[in-house]
Protein backbone atom coordinates (compact mmCIF):
# COMPACT_ATOMS: atom_id res chain seq x y z
CA UNK A 1 0.00 0.00 0.00
CA UNK A 2 1.60 3.14 -1.37
CA UNK A 3 0.84 6.03 1.12
CA UNK A 4 1.03 10.20 0.79
CA UNK A 5 4.30 10.08 3.12
CA UNK A 6 5.86 7.30 0.26
CA UNK A 7 4.64 9.66 -2.59
CA UNK A 8 6.69 12.65 -1.41
CA UNK A 9 9.25 10.82 -0.55
CA UNK A 10 9.77 9.46 -4.17
CA UNK A 11 9.30 13.00 -5.45
CA UNK A 12 11.88 14.50 -3.10
CA UNK A 13 14.45 11.74 -3.85
CA UNK A 14 13.81 12.40 -7.42
CA UNK A 15 14.21 16.06 -7.39
CA UNK A 16 17.52 15.58 -4.66
CA UNK A 17 18.89 13.69 -7.88
CA UNK A 18 17.94 16.20 -10.31
CA UNK A 19 19.17 19.27 -8.64
CA UNK A 20 22.62 17.06 -8.02
CA UNK A 21 23.48 16.28 -11.20
CA UNK A 22 22.28 19.69 -13.05
CA UNK A 23 24.79 20.89 -10.34
CA UNK A 24 28.05 18.82 -11.62
CA UNK A 25 26.93 19.99 -15.22
CA UNK A 26 26.77 23.99 -13.84
CA UNK A 27 30.23 23.29 -12.06
CA UNK A 28 31.87 21.21 -14.96
CA UNK A 29 31.11 24.24 -17.27
CA UNK A 30 32.83 27.16 -14.69
CA UNK A 31 35.92 27.22 -17.00
CA UNK A 32 33.89 27.11 -20.09
CA UNK A 33 32.50 30.02 -19.41
CA UNK A 34 35.92 31.55 -18.31
CA UNK A 35 37.28 30.63 -21.77
CA UNK A 36 34.01 32.34 -23.06
CA UNK A 37 34.87 35.18 -21.14
CA UNK A 38 38.19 36.03 -21.70
CA UNK A 39 37.49 35.17 -25.45
CA UNK A 40 40.11 31.83 -25.23
CA UNK A 41 40.83 30.77 -28.23
CA UNK A 42 40.82 26.56 -27.32
CA UNK A 43 37.14 27.74 -25.86
CA UNK A 44 35.51 24.37 -27.73
CA UNK A 45 38.25 21.85 -26.27
CA UNK A 46 37.82 23.14 -22.71
CA UNK A 47 34.09 22.89 -23.30
CA UNK A 48 34.61 19.33 -24.33
CA UNK A 49 36.96 18.60 -21.70
CA UNK A 50 34.46 19.68 -19.03
CA UNK A 51 32.39 17.08 -19.84
CA UNK A 52 35.32 14.14 -20.85
CA UNK A 53 36.37 15.69 -17.31
CA UNK A 54 32.59 14.08 -15.67
CA UNK A 55 33.45 10.65 -16.87
CA UNK A 56 36.93 10.75 -15.51
CA UNK A 57 36.06 11.65 -12.26
CA UNK A 58 36.77 15.03 -12.12
CA UNK A 59 40.92 14.37 -12.58
CA UNK A 60 41.14 17.02 -15.37
CA UNK A 61 38.82 19.35 -14.11
CA UNK A 62 41.08 21.66 -11.90
CA UNK A 63 43.68 22.24 -15.08
CA UNK A 64 40.58 23.03 -17.31
CA UNK A 65 40.42 25.71 -14.50
CA UNK A 66 44.03 27.24 -15.14
CA UNK A 67 43.68 26.31 -18.70
CA UNK A 68 41.19 28.62 -18.86
CA UNK A 69 42.02 31.21 -16.42
CA UNK A 70 45.64 31.26 -18.02
CA UNK A 71 44.96 33.21 -21.40
CA UNK A 72 43.74 36.93 -21.39
CA UNK A 73 42.82 38.62 -24.45
CA UNK A 74 45.19 41.68 -24.04
CA UNK A 75 48.16 39.74 -23.26
CA UNK A 76 47.83 36.35 -24.82
CA UNK A 77 49.13 33.88 -22.38
CA UNK A 78 51.41 35.97 -20.74
CA UNK A 79 54.35 34.17 -21.26
CA UNK A 80 55.95 36.40 -24.08
CA UNK A 81 56.60 39.43 -22.49
CA UNK A 82 54.91 41.06 -25.27
CA UNK A 83 55.14 44.57 -23.92
CA UNK A 84 56.21 47.57 -26.40
CA UNK A 85 59.75 47.27 -27.72
CA UNK A 86 62.34 50.21 -26.09
CA UNK A 87 62.70 52.48 -28.87
CA UNK A 88 66.40 53.32 -27.65
CA UNK A 89 66.81 49.65 -27.65
CA UNK A 90 65.58 49.04 -30.81
CA UNK A 91 68.40 51.60 -32.62
CA UNK A 92 71.51 49.61 -30.40
CA UNK A 93 70.10 46.61 -31.99
CA UNK A 94 69.87 47.70 -35.39
CA UNK A 95 73.73 49.38 -34.91
CA UNK A 96 74.71 46.19 -33.81
CA UNK A 97 73.25 44.20 -36.88
CA UNK A 98 74.58 46.68 -39.05
CA UNK A 99 78.48 46.33 -37.24
CA UNK A 100 77.83 43.05 -37.41
CA UNK A 101 77.25 42.88 -40.91
CA UNK A 102 80.36 45.11 -41.84
CA UNK A 103 82.82 42.83 -40.09
CA UNK A 104 80.89 39.33 -41.95
CA UNK A 105 81.65 41.14 -44.73
CA UNK A 106 85.22 41.99 -44.22
CA UNK A 107 84.62 46.43 -44.33
CA UNK A 108 86.60 47.87 -41.48
CA UNK A 109 84.35 49.06 -38.64
CA UNK A 110 84.36 52.40 -36.59
CA UNK A 111 86.18 51.35 -33.26
CA UNK A 112 83.64 53.52 -30.91
CA UNK A 113 83.21 51.39 -28.20
CA UNK A 114 79.71 50.25 -27.42
CA UNK A 115 78.06 51.53 -24.67
CA UNK A 116 77.09 48.04 -22.58
CA UNK A 117 74.71 49.89 -20.36
CA UNK A 118 76.33 49.73 -17.02
CA UNK A 119 77.30 52.87 -15.16
CA UNK A 120 80.83 54.53 -13.82
CA UNK A 121 83.84 53.53 -14.99
CA UNK A 122 85.39 49.63 -14.60
CA UNK A 123 88.46 50.29 -16.57
CA UNK A 124 91.41 50.85 -14.47
CA UNK A 125 93.76 53.30 -15.55
CA UNK A 126 97.59 53.29 -15.85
Amino acid sequence: MIDTLSIFALIMLIFVVLVVAYAMIIIHDIPYHIAVKRNHPHQDAIHYGGWISLFTLHAIWPFLWIWATLYREDRGYGFGGGGTPDPQLKSKVKELEERLAKLESGGDVATAPVDDGKSGSDEQSN
